[in-house]
């Protein structure tokens, strides 16, 4: 399992537009993508509800945790909609 810690930087956190652009970056992975809040909260990246039920802002640290063949491209891909 491959993880990596985010702060989110983008302007207005991550609203409908960064959650769908995660989402869909997700749900091009052949294995679960996984978003932890530093309170501990764990959402599936695959649904778009799940994670903006979070109500992510700037300035919240996430985890986001892949596995499988080209994990940590995707973690970069998923923390660069993150930082905005």
């Amino acid at each position: 399992m491959t993880s990596r810690t985010v702060i989110i930087r983008a302007e207005g956190g991550a609203h409908a537009r960064p959650v769908a652009e995660l989402v869909r970056l997700a749900m091009a992975h052949p294995e679960p993508v996984e978003l932890t809040t530093a309170e501990g909260r764990r959402v599936d990246l695959g649904s778009v509800l799940a994670v903006m039920d979070l109500a992510l802002v700037p300035g919240d640290a996430v985890v986001l945790t892949a596995d499988g063949p080209g994990a940590d491209d995707l973690l970069d891909a998923l923390a660069k909609v993150l930082d905005g």
